[in-house]
Formats: structure tokens, sequence, C-alpha cells
């Protein structure tokens, strides 16, 4: 007797193949046919729908930190209370990743994505208008849900639109709208703070979130093969609570210091992860297919992107004190000596993703890699005097390596994964990347308060004090042996990257 989830499997498998058959028929009427190397109507509208969520989120994340100290000032607020203004909105796209990419395959990935960009747009209108620190925090937590919902389904959304032989390269340029977006915010969102109000930061993505919720209403449909069944509220539940209290701890004891209530949090978490990993295997319609991880190239790309997360973040804050506490920069200054990285990171994504399609991305992804293991080298070659041209050169290697890795890495990752499964699989990959930023975040923190003390660290981040005589040497010591554990990191990052195996790379 056939079994009948073989054959239902096989039967959503024939009908993605007959979707991307549709998908690549040209949108002009002619007997010649569209070539294989040209992109259809359908997928650049896809891409673009894509590219702005990237840019938005580029330009989130480095004007929310240029923002950060007028931010304090204007709300009369604390040090703490403007950390978790960042750590708020990270802990929550990284819990709700996973959920929401379930989401997307049961509901439709675009809707999900409308739904998403509609809360992200929603959520930034409302912080541009809070009053004070917990309105800020609560209405970036906003933006946290639908920021999750966004980037969750944008992978998949991808996977679902454009050609199993063109999605290295799609993920490339989707690299390149991060790279714009980050120098946007640099410079527009200096400007901006500087000029106006931090505010409109939060203001400007209102026309973008508008527009891209118009163009993806009004042309993207649904292409994949809905998933009936419950959702796991249980699942849900206990993967919540186990991330939440494990980042609840570590962002604790980098804001306040270890102590015996952060441990506990802290293990408490991992008893809650393994009763929801007992629990998914037995549950009939589990929220997490475990089955994932049995697909080596899955596990591997999952893993390479945590570790790569975990060394990379904490990299660029511990860089970003150093400017402003060693060297007496403005948050603004320290930010644009980085832009020489994000401007030639934007040139070389697009190559990479396309290099990935044609060699695979178990070599681009680990050379990736490399560099940034090498860019983290030369930013450990700063002193207290050293000159800034050193840093530009880091963050041009750096911004090399990750634009190299992230393309590739994510290609890989949906060109394995089962076309039934596109949205969980982008959504664990996103979740184990915020996993590893989150928890490089704590870690840049609880290193620099070993050197100095954890307030003056957390005010040199937010660009409200300047370390002065020998704090200055001290601190660049404490973050040598950052930038030497960072590379440790980066070494396993590869180590997986280079065990992912033979990927599948088939045209579909």
């Amino acid at each position: 007797m056939t079994d009948p989830t073989v054959s239902q499997d096989k039967a959503a498998e024939l009908r993605s193949s007959k979707a991307d058959a549709e998908q690549k028929k040209p949108f002009t009427a002619g007997p010649t046919p569209t070539p294989i190397t040209s992109w259809s109507r359908y997928e650049k509208i896809a891409l673009t729908v894509v590219l702005m969520g990237v840019m938005m989120t580029g330009i989130d994340t480095t004007a929310v930190v240029l923002a950060l100290p007028s931010m304090m000032l204007d709300l009369h607020t604390d040090l703490i209370s403007m950390i978790w203004v960042i750590m708020g909105y990270l802990v929550v796209i990284t819990i709700f990743g996973t959920q929401v990419g379930r989401l997307g395959d049961m509901y439709g990935r675009i809707k999900m994505y409308n739904v998403g960009f509609g809360i992200f747009t929603i959520g930034s209108l409302f912080c541009g208008f809070a009053q004070n620190s917990p309105e800020l925090i609560a209405f970036r937590v906003l933006q946290g849900v639908g920021g999750a919902m966004v980037f969750s389904n944008s992978g998949a959304i991808i996977a679902d639109s454009v050609s199993k032989d063109r999605r290295g390269r799609a993920y490339g340029i989707t690299g390149v709208g991060y790279s714009i977006g980050a120098i946007l915010g640099i410079l527009v969102g200096g400007l901006i703070i500087t000029f106006v109000s931090w505010r409109y930061i939060f203001f400007i993505n209102i026309p973008l979130g508008i527009a891209a919720v118009a163009v993806t209403y009004k042309v993207l449909k649904d292409r994949s093969e809905k998933i009936k069944s419950k959702i796991d509220y249980a699942g849900m539940g206990l993967l919540g609570t186990g991330l939440f209290l494990i980042l609840l701890g570590l962002t604790y004891s980098a804001g306040a210091g270890v102590s015996s209530a952060t441990l506990v949090m802290i293990v408490a978490g991992f008893v809650v992860i393994l009763g929801f990993v007992a629990w998914e295997k037995h549950y009939p319609q589990a929220l997490l297919d475990l089955s994932l991880f049995r697909q080596r190239v899955l596990t591997a790309s999952m893993f390479a992107a945590f570790f790569q997360a975990l060394a990379s973040f904490a990299v660029l804050f511990l860089l970003i004190m150093y400017l402003q506490g060693a060297r007496g920069l403005s948050p603004l200054n320290s930010a644009l000596l980085l832009v020489p990285g994000y401007v030639l990171g934007a040139f070389v994504a697009p190559i990479a993703g396309r290099s990935s399609d044609k060699f695979g991305a178990r070599y681009i992804a680990t050379l990736g890699l490399a560099l940034q293991g090498t860019g983290i080298f030369v930013y450990s070659l700063l002193s207290p005097a050293a000159p800034l041209w050193v840093v530009i050169v880091g963050a041009i290697v750096n911004g090399v390596g990750s634009s190299s890795f992230f393309p590739a890495n994510n290609s890989a990752m949906m060109a394995n994964a089962p076309p039934k499964a596109f949205g969980i699989a982008s959504g664990l990959l996103r979740t184990f990347a915020n996993i590893g930023m989150v928890c490089s975040f704590a870690l840049a923190l609880l290193i620099a308060s070993l050197a100095i003390p954890r307030q003056l660290a957390i005010s040199i981040f937010l660009g409200t004090s300047k370390l002065t005589g020998g704090l200055a040497s001290t601190y660049v010591e404490g973050m040598h042996i950052a930038l030497y554990s960072s590379i440790g990191i980066i070494l396993v990052a590869i180590a997986f990257s280079v065990l992912r195996g033979k990927e599948s790379r088939g045209r579909q």
C-alpha cells in the first residue's frame, strides 16, 4: 500500500515544479521562449519587495544605534533602558522567527510577509511618537513581531519565486539591499539625528513600508501548496519560554553582571528547550520539523550562521566602543569609518551569490568566513594611537567576507530544503543567526566589563562617555582578548561550512 504522506509530498513537489515552470514562461507574446538566464517579471517584482524589507532592516539597525544617545537624553532615561531598545527587538525576532516561518507554510508566505510588513510599519510610526522609554521598548517589540514575519518568510518567498539555479544570485542582490540600507542608516540617519530629531529615523520606514505592502498585495501571489495542520500552541509556548529565559539571563548578565538569578534563568531556559524537543518528537503536527536536522547541508548551514553571528556581532560593538571611547570619536564619525566596507560589500554580494549558483556555497561561504576572520585579525592590531586607516582596512576585508558568506549560505539552505518546508527552513536560519547575534551582544558587554566598569562600558557604547589615561589601554587589551575569541569562533563556523558536504544545485 502506498504511504499517503509520501504521495502528498510528491504531489506537492510536482505542483511546485509546475509553478516554477509557469514562472519561467515569458510575459510577452511570441514563439521565442525566455532564456533561462533572464529574469521573469514576477521574479523581479518578488525580489524588489524582499529587497525593500532587507533595506529597511539595514537602515533601522545602524540608525537606531546612532540615535541611542539622543534618545536617552530626550526621554530622560537610563543606560540599561536604552540597551533594551536594541535587545527587545532582537529577542522578539529570535523567539518568533521559527513560529512565523511555519505560519507562512500553513497560511501563505506572501500573506504572512505582507502582514508582517504592515505591523513593522505601524510599529515604526508608534516608535516615532514614543514619549518615554517603556513606550519606546514596547513599540520596538511590536516592530520585532512584524520584523520576524518579514524576515522568516523573505527567504522562502525567494525560494518560491526564483528558479533554483538563480537563488544564490537573488540572495546576493538582497545582500546589496542590506548594505545600501546600512549606509543610508549611517548617512541619512546621522543627518536626521544631528539636524532634525531621532524620531524621524523611524518615520522614514513608513513610506517604504506602505509601498512594499501595496506592491506585495497587488502583484505577488502565493505559489506554494499550503500545509493544513493545527497550530502547535504548546510547542510555541515551550520554545518561546525557553529562548526568552536564556536570552533574558544573558542580557541581564551583560547589563548587571552574572548572578545566581541569571544563571537560574539560563539553566531553566535550556531545560524548557529540552522539554520542547521531547514534545516535538511525539506531537503528530509538530511546530518544528526535526527531520530537517537530519539533512547535513541544512544543519551545517544553520550552525555556520549561528557561529558567524556569534563572532561578528560582538566585533561590531567592541569596535564602536573602541572608536567612541578610546579614540573619542562621535557615533556618526565612528560609523562613517565602516562605510567603505558596506560599499564594497554591496558590489561583492551579487558576485558571491552568482558564484554559489555555479560552484556551490561550500567554497564561497567558507572563503567569506576566512576573510571575516582576517578582518577581525586586522582589528586586533589596533592600539590607543593606531592610525584610523587600519579600521577602514579591517572594515573592507570584513565587509567583503560577510557579503560573500550570507548569500552563499542562504542559498545552500533554501536549495536543499524541501519545497513544503521553505518557510520553516527560512525561519530556522534566521532564528539561529539571531540567537548568535543576541548572545554575541551580551558577550561583547561581558568581555568589555572585565576590563573596565560595566556602566562605563555601556555608556561608551552609547557615545556618552570617553576613556582617558590608562583606561583606554586597559580597554584595548580586553578588546584584543575578545577579538582573538571571535577568531576562534569564526574557525568553528568555517568547520561547519566545510563539512556541509555536496549540495543539491539542479534546476527545478
